[in-house]
């Protein structure tokens, strides 16, 4: 299981939906609470469905968010490349992902921009 997390209005729910569905959607709604999706991946040889927990960017959701750290294989903190302030508000993202998850989860950073089908 992988989980998302960052601030509101980022992209995260456009990534989620290209990676299972292979499709853009340029208008979506704000995620309430979570969403999720799932893909089957081949890793040496072996089929594994990936799991991708779309979790809400809004500090009211804040507490459920960290409540999907735990048991997730890693975590993807996404930031819009062309705001500089969702990058600079990532450190409490990163904070909150290392203290609720286990020490071995894999975390990245995405820098995204959802304005655009490239």
């Amino acid at each position: 299981m992988i989980n998302k997390s960052s601030k509101a209005s980022v992209g995260k729910s456009c990534l989620l939906l290209q990676f299972t569905d292979k499709r853009f959607q340029p208008v979506h709604d704000l995620t309430i609470g979570v969403e999720f999706g799932a893909r089957m991946i081949t890793i040496d040889g072996k089929q594994i469905k990936l799991q991708i927990w779309d979790t809400a960017g809004q500090e009211s959701f804040r507490s459920i968010t960290r409540s999907y750290y735990r048991g997730a294989a890693g975590a993807l903190l996404v930031y819009d490349i062309t705001q500089r302030h969702t990058f600079n508000h990532l450190t409490s993202w990163l904070e909150d992902a290392r203290q609720h998850s286990n020490s071995n989860m894999v975390i990245m950073l995405i820098g995204n921009n959802n304005h655009y089908m490239i």
